[in-house]
């Protein structure tokens, strides 16, 4: 494998990108933080406390939408940086994002894991999201080398 493509990232393809990786990162969270908050309720309210406990039923169930609020928020800020015109350059070995101010390079062995979705693959490091390629910038033809590169590194997975 050996291609280059050019695109230009779209800001709802970039948010997009970043809310799943971030979720990624997050989801020990999204299932721990509510789970108190039941469990601290229902607590309080055994001990009296009604309007405390009812204060943590309500955030228990707000706080998905205000973590997901928070994080499309913050994706939205980046947008400015990522959505510019990229060229990719993609190996057996790895692959180079080149932008007018930045170049990165980076070998297909440094990821941890390889979320393939629908839209984009996932390059996560230690279960941080790291980049994102994706799928339209590419031909079928092209998408079906580098599924065949990544699938070879044992790290892919579904979204």
């Amino acid at each position: 494998m050996d291609f280059t493509v050019q695109y230009d990232p779209t800001p709802d393809e970039v948010v997009r990108a970043f809310e799943q990786g971030a979720k990624r990162q997050l989801r020990f969270f999204y299932r721990l933080l509510p789970s108190i908050l039941v469990i601290a309720g229902v607590v309080c309210v055994l001990t009296g406390g009604r309007a405390l406990g009812v204060g943590m039923f309500a955030g228990a169930v707000a706080f998905p939408f205000v973590l997901n609020w928070s994080i499309r928020r913050m994706s939205r800020r980046q947008v400015a940086y990522l959505c510019v015109p990229t060229t990719l350059h993609l190996t057996g070995d790895g692959y180079e994002c080149r932008t007018e101010q930045i170049t990165t390079t980076m070998r297909w062995s440094f990821f941890t894991e390889v979320v393939t979705g629908p839209e984009f693959w996932l390059l996560i490091v230690n279960k941080q999201p790291a980049a994102f390629l994706p799928r339209r910038a590419f031909t079928p033809e092209q998408q079906a080398e580098l599924e065949a590169v990544l699938s070879a590194t044992g790290k892919t997975g579904a979204a």
